[in-house]
């Protein structure tokens, strides 16, 4: 995988947060998941679950536990496509 791959990644990623979130914040890849974008385990598994059909990888639950920001959970998807 490229870096333009992990790029588009990011940018899928970003602008599906976007849509979840309830208010005008930028979303940055520093951007914490819980703390700034309000995003519950309900829309993270919602999403998830999205990011697995879009990218067809499976991604385990138990990785969730150290992702807090959008960096971290877009590092962890590229990590899983890299390795399919």
């Amino acid at each position: 995988m490229t870096a333009s791959n992990y790029d588009e990644i990011m940018q899928l990623l970003c602008d599906r947060l976007s849509d979840l979130t309830l208010s005008e914040v930028e979303i940055t890849p520093e951007s914490n998941l819980i703390g700034q974008l309000s995003i519950d385990s309900i829309k993270l598994l919602n999403l998830i679950m999205e990011i697995e059909d879009t990218f067809d990888i499976s991604v385990p639950i138990n990785a969730l536990a150290d992702v807090q920001t959008v960096r971290d959970l877009v590092d962890l998807i590229y990590k899983i496509k890299s390795a399919s």
